[in-house]
């Protein structure tokens, strides 16, 4: 593991290695300290549009994986003033990327305005060890947002995604039971668990981050009640009240609910939502009671408590 002095050095080699960067916006009186630059200028296409830059996130969703992160992102993009990346950028946790600078990083940023706040999300970096620290190394007074779901439910979530991923490529997998299951007993090496253990993942973070840092995002109640979840989220983000319960309505056909903006509605992929494998209720019972000692530990950790099994 980097030393943080080390990484707070990198982070400065990193910043001196740019093109100059422009405040996004004048710092306010009392404001917290932060980093968050814009690239002025040619964009990808050639040209900025009128009065917009690139600027590093603000925000990060940090996970889940299957946790509901795109939903969240989708939601929140509802808000005039957030302006998010399309895609999964993955600049702090692979190193293909990260060696390219914070430059390459604010190029896969989308054009905002300076009162936007602009966010990207990558479920993988929760989970991944090195990540915490490169994030603060970056901008120690981020905003992050993490998603998190039942765990067993989301160890479900997990395995049919990658098994619906293989059935498009007309590849075989193996059935759940195989991979929750060795010698008769539960398979605790199994990553979709691993993946579940969020106490353990969120103490890595906890080393760098105070936890009124990180807005934990009930990703249960979002699906069955998205609007009061979102409202939290827009007040931890210090954003004015726009989005409203109007925004979203039940889909009926896909059993969970989609967003109305300006009149135009729209809904998550068809791969959101898929129903999970039948799994042997004594197996179910086996993944719900290992993860009973991890949660509490959890709901110690950040001082509340989830309806989960």
């Amino acid at each position: 593991m980097v030393s943080r002095p080390a990484a707070l050095l990198l982070g400065a080699l990193l910043l001196a290695a740019q093109l100059p960067l422009a405040p996004s916006r004048p710092a306010a009186p009392g404001a917290e300290p932060g980093r968050a630059a814009t690239l002025q200028g040619e964009g990808r296409d050639g040209a900025a549009p009128n009065g917009s830059a690139q600027q590093l996130p603000q925000t990060i969703i940090i996970g889940v994986r299957k946790g509901g992160t795109r939903a969240l992102l989708e939601m929140l993009s509802l808000h005039p003033d957030v302006a998010a990346a399309e895609n999964e950028v993955h600049f702090f946790d692979w190193e293909e990327h990260y060696s390219q600078g914070l430059r390459w990083y604010l190029g896969q940023m989308p054009f905002s305005s300076p009162h936007q706040l602009t966010v990207e999300k990558t479920p993988a970096y929760f989970t991944s060890p090195k990540v915490p620290e490169r994030v603060h190394s970056m901008n120690p007074g981020i905003r992050l947002l993490l998603i998190l779901r039942d765990p067993s439910e989301r160890v479900l979530s997990d395995y049919t995604q990658v098994f619906y991923n293989h059935v498009q490529k007309r590849k075989p997998y193996p059935s759940i039971e195989e991979f929750l299951v060795r010698d008769g007993r539960l398979n605790v090496g199994y990553k979709a668990l691993n993946r579940s253990l969020y106490h353990v993942h969120l103490q890595n973070w906890l080393r760098f981050f105070p936890l009124r840092r990180i807005h934990i995002v009930d990703g249960d109640r979002l699906i069955r009640d998205p609007f009061p979840e979102i409202q939290k989220v827009e007040r931890f983000l210090k954003l004015s009240p726009q989005i409203n319960a109007s925004n979203f309505y039940f889909n009926k056909t896909k059993g969970f609910y989609c967003l109305r903006d300006g009149g135009r509605d729209r809904c998550l992929h068809e791969s959101k939502g898929r129903a999970h494998p039948q799994v042997d209720p004594k197996l179910l019972n086996k993944l719900h009671e290992y993860f009973h000692e991890p949660n509490r530990k959890f709901f110690e950790l950040v001082g509340r408590t989830f309806d989960w099994h």
